[in-house]
């Protein structure tokens, strides 16, 4: 069915409607939306960019004079927990402010597209102590700013971040006559190479061969990180000398601050293959599994025009005339759904801030779910606190981790499955179901069913719904079935 522009904007392009938020109605509404996210600070991490390299060096140094005292015979137990809770600590926080972005933000096209290409340029929190810090830097730095930018410029400052360079352990990667090699024994590591070409530039099934994935590997050698300043580092000794083939191109190392990765990720960025499989990815993520040929083809030729400029590329996308036809096409990911249904429950800004204070059993900043429990007459012992907490952790964090889609956590450098089948599966299901329940118990108090369904979904509410709403034998029911609607699942 046809929705009025508003309606389909706030659910396809951003992340859902919200109480008090106007939605773009035209493509122009949607890029300012990104150009005004753009020029935002992001609520994570949660001390800056300068404050998160301080306390992440600083966790990092503690942590290596640890590990050397332990190898010398000298392990300090005590430093090896603290630095573990404080990492932990500090993901916890950033995790919740990323959520709080997302349900809070009226710039919904550009906290979507945080998503897309932090998915796209997968990195993990669990593949180190550090990488809990380092990851939501990476997102702040790396990706958010350049998102409107020339695709080159992305790349590049993706692939070449540290928390990249870790997570595909380009940091191990030494060429095999270098110096380093020749000294250690260490080899090559193909992990970032066959990344680069395979996911976030050329695409499967491009052409490519086993031989270009290891001539991207020597390229990239030399690379590695500095953990004291925290950033990408080129050492000559661990390069590969001499001419490497790739594609079909030359690029030549000279061991001395060599740029040739630079030339590298440009000719890639500018690749062909490199357009087509990134605008059938976009088109993919907003429009529908099988996006038409005709939009990507539109959206191609705008990269073509604008030398891979990516805000011209979504204009292409948002100004076809099918960006606005058949909604519903999408399943929402765990984070949309639960971002989503926030929205609809309007929950105000300092309650998701109090969410933590739930989750940590702070009886000084009682937050939505203590709240809910104190009217019940249940919030007094250390075991209703604990119960408060493990509340409260269900309808954020947790219950993301129980979908399927914890926070900078993907299941591999693929990033998160964006195809409907991935998430129409009853367990999935059964999830949502308890998390609108609970959600509905504990922020929709004040509700009602009927009131809610058209804050929640306004026309896109089909007669069918409208109706079992409207029967629902109780309130709780009825908030619930608005929640776990398949209008209010699908974008």
């Amino acid at each position: 069915m046809a929705l009025a522009r508003p309606t389909l904007a706030a659910i396809r392009y951003g992340y859902g409607l919200r109480p008090g938020q106007d939605s773009p109605s035209d493509a122009d509404g949607l890029m300012t939306q990104l150009a005004k996210g753009i020029a935002a600070k992001d609520r994570f991490p949660r001390e800056g960019i300068v404050g998160r390299r301080e306390t992440a060096t600083r966790v990092i140094s503690l942590r290596a004079a640890e590990s050397k005292a332990a190898r010398e015979g000298k392990p300090n137990e005590s430093i090896r927990k603290e630095t573990q809770r404080e990492a932990q600590r500090i993901y916890r926080l950033d995790a919740m402010s990323r959520l709080a972005q997302a349900v809070h933000s009226p710039f919904g096209f550009y906290e979507r597209l945080g998503s897309f290409w932090m998915d796209h340029f997968s990195t993990s929190a669990l593949k180190s102590l550090p990488m809990r810090m380092i990851v939501p830097l990476y997102e702040t730095e790396a990706i958010r700013p350049r998102m409107a930018g020339s695709f080159a410029d992305l790349l590049k400052a993706a692939i070449l971040h540290p928390a990249m360079l870790i997570y595909l352990d380009q940091d191990q990667s030494v060429g095999p006559d270098s110096r380093v090699a020749q000294e250690s024994g260490r080899g090559l590591n193909e992990n970032l190479g066959r990344e680069l070409l395979e996911l976030h530039t050329l695409g499967a099934g491009s052409g490519y061969t086993q031989e270009d994935v290891r001539a991207a590997a020597l390229i990239l050698t030399g690379l590695t990180v500095d953990n004291r300043a925290l950033e990408m580092v080129y050492r000559p000794r661990r390069a590969q000398g001499g001419a490497i083939t790739l594609l079909g191109r030359e690029y030549q190392d000279d061991e001395a601050g060599s740029q040739d990765h630079m030339r590298m990720l440009e000719d890639l960025a500018a690749d062909p293959r490199t357009a087509a499989h990134i605008c059938r990815k976009l088109a993919a993520h907003f429009i529908s599994d099988e996006p038409p040929a005709d939009m990507t083809d539109v959206m191609v030729a705008s990269w073509k025009a604008s030398n891979g400029n990516l805000g011209e590329v979504y204009r292409a996308m948002l100004e076809h005339p099918l960006a606005w036809e058949n909604p519903g096409q999408k399943i929402k990911q765990p984070f949309e759904f639960i971002v989503s249904g926030f929205r609809a429950l309007n929950l105000p800004d300092d309650n998701m801030a109090a969410l933590l204070a739930d989750m940590e059993g702070d009886d000084d900043d009682v937050g939505p779910v203590g709240k809910a429990m104190q009217m019940a007459g249940t919030a007094k012992s250390a075991e209703q606190r604990r119960k408060r907490a493990g509340q409260a952790n269900a309808l954020t964090l947790g219950a993301l981790q129980k979908m399927g889609q914890p926070i900078w956590q993907p299941p591999s450098p693929a990033g998160i499955p964006d195809k409907s089948d991935a998430w129409l599966t009853p367990g999935q299901l059964s999830e949502r179901i308890d998390w609108s329940r609970r959600a509905a118990r504990l922020l929709g108090q004040k509700l009602e069913p009927a009131d809610f369904l058209q804050v929640a979904l306004a026309d896109a509410a089909t007669p069918e719904t409208r109706k079992i709403i409207s029967q629902a034998p109780s309130k709780l029911h009825g908030l619930t079935m608005v929640l776990a609607s398949p209008e209010f699942n699908r974008r």
